[in-house]
């Protein structure tokens, strides 16, 4: 990986009767004995084998030695070192490769004493096809794996939606699938909007659709000016010829272009491709903005709250969330900051390292640069005054459950779960998460349900089979409860009966201190008059307009709504299920050539080997696997 040597050197080494720090430190005195002095990555585990830190070194001999003086350490670091019990280390050839290297494990293994990037998705992209002779423009996430060209990122799906609809009015391009296009035989609505040219049918030659493709391209790359002046020159020659209609034309595009430019806030032509990333920073809070910019076009920001301790300050949390922010996608010619990172220097060698280009990474001082970042900055700190606002407010809430409830503490994990089928098909159980920052959404989770013996319908037994999964894995995979993945309540949607439900669960697993409770809808199922269900509790209510009252219900609903939405997708997927699916070799592209040569898949089903031979993608061995797979006894 990312050049490093095979080279690893792993120690368990434990000594006894040392407290706290002390032993930890001896830990790692023992383990120095067989570490390189070379640049590498070191990782401190517990006792358990979790990953609690990953650090990067120059020297890795002497970054080791500074964890075996307990009196320097902060408060932090010597509760990491009380508890680690073993340390592996990596080596490397550079000190940029450990940094490289460092992004990518603390991404894959989150350890708990590194500040971490939270809800790190992918961005989408705008994507101009080159695979087929009448391009396209749509919006793509994902791997790059299809040909054409990439204009992003965008920070999120509806910043896309928005630029490819307004650049629909001014580039005419067809939006429809290969498939669909194939299939027309005569212009859709697209064309009766002006928003397509329809070359399905042949309305518009190929090389004047190219000169769109062209002029789509260059708008792209931050060419607007000029594309603006050569269609204002075109609408001005088609008037003088007297051509109204196209002059019109060309009018409406050229207001399109104004529109998009119009909408960008800020726009920085000689920018070029650059990000913006400013940190607001309150405490043990933080708040990072990232603004991406291409061709001189704001294309949108995105909010991180990354996880740290209070004594970690902007540049190190800056540096890390740099490290990890390009961990998985290329960075961009220039990224403008608002606090100088830790070790700038190696930091920017290892972000040319990922892009394959020279990267510059700046403070600005002044000019418009400076205007972008303190942008940038406002925004986080505006961000984090509402995030800090809502975490008290959840907080407080937390605490009117616990109150409500008789917990022993405000609950930091709340598991919530939901069954949702028709007449027992397509069932499956849900569970959603919420916590002292709201809802967690990487936790949920959805479990197709796989009991034969179920009658259909049969709430109880999907309820019984969801929590037996759930926490049967929980207690292999964690019996000390120190992931934090255990919850601190559980709430079932449902009555005395769900409630019998789980209790008889978690007596069966031995699990006698997860408060459960259960909530289930009034008369005439009136939300608002609902009636809860705890263990050894008669049930109750909870007084109408009581914020605790309001919350429960949000959770409920949520659950259900994740229930209802994971059901709807699993039977889409059931409705448009192929037999064809169930043949080994036969993907997406095939299927769809099985289909439009045989028209269905019984077709399929019932065609001889050599119709199969015949379809295009279609080997002689993946011809002869289809018919074996349809004529077992053939």
């Amino acid at each position: 990986m990312l050049g490093t040597t095979a080279h690893i050197a792993e120690m368990n080494v434990q000594a006894d009767g040392a407290p706290g720090v002390i032993r930890g430190a001896a830990v790692i005195v023992a383990a120095l004995k067989t570490v390189p002095k070379s640049p590498g990555i070191y990782r401190m585990r517990d006792e358990r084998g979790q990953v609690l830190y990953v650090g990067k070194a120059k020297s890795l001999t002497r970054r080791l030695v500074a964890y075996t003086r307990p009196d320097r350490l902060s408060t932090r670091i010597a509760r990491m070192i009380a508890a680690t019990a073993a340390v592996d280390v990596v080596t490397t050839h550079t000190e940029v490769e450990a940094l490289l290297l460092e992004s990518n494990l603390i991404k894959r293994e989150k350890p708990r004493y590194n500040i971490l990037l939270r809800d790190d998705k992918s961005f989408p992209y705008v994507l101009l096809t080159g695979d087929h002779d009448w391009p396209q423009l749509l919006k793509h996430r994902g791997l790059r794996n299809r040909t054409g060209e990439y204009f992003g990122p965008f920070a999120s799906a509806g910043a896309v939606n928005q630029t490819l609809h307004t650049l629909q009015r001014a580039f005419p391009l067809r939006s429809c699938s290969d498939s669909v296009f194939a299939a027309r035989t005569r212009p859709c609505l697209q064309y009766q909007i002006k928003r397509c040219t329809a070359p399905c049918v042949g309305r518009i030659k190929p090389e004047t659709y190219g000169a769109i493709v062209g002029e789509t391209r260059d708008f792209l790359l931050g060419r607007s000016r000029d594309l603006t002046q050569r269609l204002a020159g075109r609408m001005q020659d088609s008037s003088d010829a007297l051509e109204f209609e196209a002059a019109a034309v060309y009018r409406d595009r050229i207001q399109a272009l104004a529109h998009i430019q119009a909408h960008q806030d800020i726009n920085v032509l000689s920018l070029g491709e650059a990000d913006i990333v400013a940190v607001a920073q309150q405490g043990a809070e933080s708040c990072v903005q990232v603004f991406f910019y291409r061709a001189g076009h704001n294309f949108g920001n995105r909010t991180y709250f990354p996880a740290h301790t209070a004594d970690h300050s902007p540049s190190e949390v800056i540096a890390s969330f740099l490290g990890q922010f390009y961990a998985d996608k290329e960075p961009p010619e220039l990224v403008l900051v608002s606090h100088a990172p830790q070790a700038p220097d190696l930091l920017i060698e290892a972000l040319s390292v990922r892009a394959g280009k020279r990267v510059g990474l700046i403070v600005p001082r002044r000019g418009v640069k400076k205007k972008l970042v303190e942008h940038a900055l406002l925004n986080a700190r505006e961000a984090l005054a509402r995030h800090m606002s809502e975490s008290a407010t959840q907080r407080k809430l937390l605490e009117g459950v616990a109150d409500s409830l008789a917990l022993d503490g405000p609950p930091r994990r709340i598991e919530i779960y939901d069954n949702s089928h028709i007449q027992g098909a397509n069932a499956l159980g849900a569970m959603v998460v919420a916590g002292a920052e709201g809802f967690v959404k990487a936790a949920y989770r959805t479990f197709n349900i796989k009991s034969a013996e179920l009658a259909p319908g049969d709430d109880y037994g999907m309820l019984r089979e969801v929590l037996m999964r759930r926490f049967a894995r929980a207690l292999r995979e964690d019996p000390d409860r120190e992931s934090g993945n255990w919850p601190d309540l559980v709430l079932i949607d449902g009555g005395a009966g769900q409630l019998s439900v789980a209790r008889a669960v978690f007596a069966e697993l031995g699990i006698e201190d997860v408060p459960l409770l259960a909530i289930a809808k009034g008369p005439d199922r009136d939300a608002g008059r609902e009636s809860f269900f705890a263990p050894e509790r008669p049930p109750f209510t909870l007084p109408p307009g009581d914020p605790v009252l309001f919350f429960l219900q949000r959770l409920r609903d949520e659950a259900h709504r994740f229930a209802i939405g994971a059901h709807r997708a699993k039977r889409k997927r059931a409705i448009t299920a192929s037999p064809l699916d169930e043949v080994a070799g036969v993907g997406a592209r095939r299927k769809r050539a099985l289909l439009h040569h045989f028209g269905s898949a019984d077709g399929v089903a019932t065609a001889g080997l050599k119709d199969l031979e015949q379809v295009e993608g279609v080997s002689t061995s993946l011809a002869k696997k289809i018919y074996d797979h349809f004529h077992p006894e053939g």
